[in-house]
């Protein structure tokens, strides 16, 4: 956790000494998480949920034509409905909950249409950090799910920015490690990866 902090500082640190003649804007940032875990074994039966982030956010156009780049620290909640068993009168399911401090950092390319909005493409790392309930029993204690304490993920996606203020983005955030592990009963155990698809909006000052 500890060198994936400090990476993460670091960089936040580098687009902080953007060039003097870089144009750089803070804002906020909120969205939607549609959230899939998805396990190497089919143990138990998962649907997706809908989840959150919010937070501020800095954008910085480079002197380079048509490049920027962006980051945020945000509050992001995740979740994942799991199904034991179900019958036409009966349902049994819990949720695992995932409560992170992520910093997403993402290179843009953008074009111009017209002097009112802009169209770009941005893809970067992602660095998250688990600051919620990492130990959770459930099914009545037949299964427990531990969470890594930090992961590394990706995000590809296309956004608009309308009247250099107002931004829309939708970007799929790809785990590049393990979300946690769960242990079903004695002895079975299996890992997990938490994909998402994000729906953003900011606004910049």
């Amino acid at each position: 956790m500890k060198k994936l902090l400090s990476l993460a500082v670091m960089t936040v640190m580098l687009l902080a000494a953007a060039p003097a003649k870089a144009q750089v804007q803070f804002g906020v940032k909120a969205g939607m998480n549609i959230t899939g875990l998805k396990f190497d074994k089919k143990i138990l039966d998962q649907s997706n949920q809908v989840g959150f982030f919010v937070g501020p956010t800095v954008k910085v156009n480079l002197p380079i034509v048509n490049l920027g780049l962006d980051a945020a620290v945000m509050y992001d909640y995740r979740a994942a409905k799991f199904d034991l068993y179900s019958t036409e009168n009966l349902k049994y399911e819990e949720t695992i909950k995932q409560h992170q401090v992520v910093i997403p950092i993402n290179l843009r390319y953008g074009f111009g249409l017209g002097e009112m909005a802009e169209i770009y493409f941005f893809a970067g790392p992602q660095f998250g950090f688990n600051v919620g309930d990492k130990d959770q029993s459930i099914f009545a204690d037949v299964a427990d799910w531990k969470l890594k304490t930090s992961n590394f993920s990706i995000n590809v996606g296309i956004g608009a920015m309308v009247l250099n203020h107002l931004q829309a983005s939708v970007n799929y955030n790809i785990a590049c490690g393990n979300a946690g592990e769960i242990k079903v009963m004695e002895g079975i155990r299996n890992k997990a990866k938490s994909n998402a698809w994000q729906i953003g909006l900011a606004y910049y000052f």
